[in-house]
């Protein structure tokens, strides 16, 4: 047994209070526990701010990249270990937890090499300069400097080691120190990568701190210059938001949460095509990779009815053939949901779809231990039922709504739930793309567009790349992270300096590197 301990104020300090369990979802076991208590939430936040916050901002832009370069490389060395670890207390499969791991590592490499090429200078110029009036005697130049705060990460279950890594390379490459904290179910694998981080010697004392318990309280800490970045539920997203102590300081909150997306398949295609096979396969991995627990996984399947016994046909094959199993045999390719409550919710939330939806194959729970649950197809008997698109079930299960093959039916179907991370459109016919693409875009934070010419060369839309934005509007927490630059901006300021062009536009615009040295 594993009891996780926090690191904070520049040492591991157990938790104290009424232990929770730690469990091998494939087993139901417990392996470890978390005590929620005993951190001192206002030291955490000080030495972020008065230790962490100095030291980061000491920094070059590529000083701070070399270190993102360090703990992407430590994620590399120990990724056997890490992969371990995440089969026992994840339930992830070895590809899973491959997904995970990559992601994290991944990501922190692209922010290394994105950082490298920055300017030494303590601000970036926000594009070019502007003539305010008659002459250049008078000119703005808009700078983005460190905000002097802390970034307070809370991470969701479902991906410990992205989930962290995606948050920390943005925040650390702008210059603010992380207090990150755990999703419980499966904080083993975010500890042991926390103690990894700490072993580095990568980042200067202060700029990482670590929790593995309960942050209730912690928010009453956080003032003006800080940014909360949250993933999970769009229920505990609200209540961040609103909460009355951050409404009153004006802390910057980024939320990416609940989303029921869509995969629409267009009427052009044809069965013998590899659009055909590329729909079926993305949605095949969508609903069983992580078993289901992602956030960019398929929610709702949108088929021509033309189609739809083609699709039905190929989506079952593939779901009744995958091996469902304690991850630790190689030969299973899906495991359990992570713990008692998300099988419990998941169970619950299949049996409120089947109230108006018909079941294709799956729907029930696996006897015996653990927190299994089959892959479950569902065909809507009313593609309007509210539930449809208002329930999301976080777990291997997805729902068939055939439509007519119009763009415009296809639009109004998707955009019922409300704002999404990501819907995947399969197609050929740039018309009927564009028509389609132009109406849901507003309500999504990335479009995936498969085509003919996309077979084999472009990974599925469940991959959140740090090239291209993650997040969405509505429902989906209005939030957005990644994106390249764009990931830097929760953390820093924008300023425009105005004044003389020779002082100022030599001072903070894109020469200014040059010109300083």
């Amino acid at each position: 047994m594993t009891s996780l301990q926090n690191y904070v104020g520049g040492r591991w300090l157990a938790g104290d209070g009424e232990p929770v369990a730690l469990f091998d979802p494939s087993t139901g076991v417990a392996i470890g526990d978390v005590r929620p208590k005993g951190v001192d939430f206002a030291a955490v936040m000080k030495h972020a701010r008065d230790v962490g916050g100095p030291a980061l901002r000491g920094m070059t832009f590529p000083e701070r990249a070399a270190a993102l370069k360090a703990l992407s490389k430590v994620l590399h060395t120990h990724r056997d270990e890490l992969i371990e670890i995440s089969g026992r207390n994840g339930g992830n499969t070895r590809g899973d937890a491959k997904f995970d791991l990559d992601g994290a590592s991944g990501t922190l490499a692209y922010y290394a090499h994105l950082g490298s090429s920055l300017p030494e200078t303590p601000w970036l110029p926000d594009g070019d300069g502007v003539q305010l009036g008659r002459t250049a005697r008078f000119w703005a130049q808009h700078v983005l400097t460190p905000r002097p705060g802390v970034a307070v990460h809370i991470n969701a279950f479902n991906f410990p080691a992205w989930g962290m890594g995606e948050k920390m390379a943005c925040a650390l490459l702008a210059g603010v120190p992380v207090v990150t904290k755990a999703g419980t179910a499966s904080a083993m694998l975010a500890h042991r990568i926390a103690q990894l981080t700490v072993e580095s010697g990568a980042l200067p004392e202060g700029a990482f701190q670590f929790l593995a318990g309960s942050v209730t309280g912690l928010l009453d800490f956080c003032g003006p210059q800080d940014t909360v970045g949250f993933t999970g539920s769009a229920r505990t997203g609200n209540l961040i938001r609103g909460n009355a102590h951050l409404l009153a300081n004006n802390v910057r909150v980024n939320v990416e949460a609940d989303s029921i997306n869509s995969a629409v398949l267009g009427p052009d295609v044809e069965v013998d095509e590899d659009t055909f096979t590329q729909f079926v396969t993305n949605v095949h991995v969508d609903m069983t990779q992580k078993a289901g627990q992602k956030c960019t996984a398929v929610r709702r399947i949108l088929v021509p009815a033309a189609l739809l016994d083609d699709v039905k046909e190929a989506l079952v094959e593939r779901l009744e053939a995958t091996k469902v199993g304690n991850v630790m045999d190689d030969a299973v390719r899906m495991g359990p949901v992570a713990s008692a409550a998300q099988h419990e919710d998941v169970l619950s939330g299949i049996a409120q779809l089947q109230a108006v939806a018909d079941t294709i194959t799956g729907g029930a729970k696996i006897e015996g231990p653990g927190y299994f649950v089959q892959p479950t197809l569902l065909q809507a008997r009313d593609n309007h039922a509210d539930v449809l698109h208002d329930l999301e079930v976080f777990g291997p299960c997805a729902t068939l709504l055939p439509y007519d093959g119009d763009a415009v039916t296809a639009v109004d179907l998707v955009n019922r739930a409300g704002g999404c991370l990501v819907s995947s459109v399969y197609s050929d016919d740039k018309r009927w793309v564009t028509e389609l693409v132009g109406g849901i875009a507003p309500w999504h934070g990335r479009v995936w567009v498969g085509s003919e010419k996309t077979m084999g060369q472009a990974l599925g839309p469940g991959a959140c790349l740090p090239a291209a934005i993650h997040g969405g509007p509505g429902r989906a927490g209005g939030g957005e992270e990644l994106g390249g630059m764009r990931g830097l901006m929760p953390y820093l300021q924008r300023t425009a300096v105005q004044g003389d062009r020779s002082v100022v536009g030599r001072a903070f615009g894109a020469d200014a590197e040059s010109s300083a040295s």
